[in-house]
């Protein structure tokens, strides 16, 4: 017979994710970022077969990769945050450093390698959530 506490328990689990050069344990430091892509070619590396991804890029302007997101971590060897490609298999992650190109792919993210056209406030101002930061309008005497 299993324990009342051990039945009743919903808190998730700590995900079994670890930093690729030390190996200890990383803590996120941002949401999970979906990836999707509209090329046939990618979906045929991710092991579907080519008529059915064209079949999905002819019928979807954009098909999720299930499995695969873009998210930060923290290191405590490191001392830094990295953004990794994340991997899911079952209930194996694996990480890899994200590449430039993958942003393009990502859902609702914030390329952190800017345009350097682009001024530091308009920068400042775009990562704002809701957009209501008046600091920057405040003039200091």
């Amino acid at each position: 017979m299993q324990k009342r506490c051990d039945r009743n328990r919903k808190r998730s689990k700590r995900r079994a994710i670890y930093c690729p050069v030390h190996n200890c344990y990383m803590d996120s430091m941002s949401q999970k970022y979906n990836l999707f892509t509209e090329k046939a070619g990618q979906l045929q590396q991710r092991g579907i077969r080519k008529r059915e991804a064209l079949m999905l890029v002819a019928a979807k302007t954009a098909v999720p990769l299930e499995g695969e997101w873009l998210e930060a971590f923290w290191c405590e060897h490191c001392q830094e945050t990295k953004w990794y490609h994340v991997r899911k298999h079952e209930s194996v992650y694996e990480l890899s450093l994200a590449p430039a190109e993958l942003w393009q792919q990502a859902t609702g993210v914030i390329n952190p390698h800017r345009n350097p056209s682009v001024g530091e406030f308009t920068f400042r101002q775009a990562q704002v959530v809701g957009g209501n930061n008046i600091k920057d309008f405040w003039i200091n005497n």
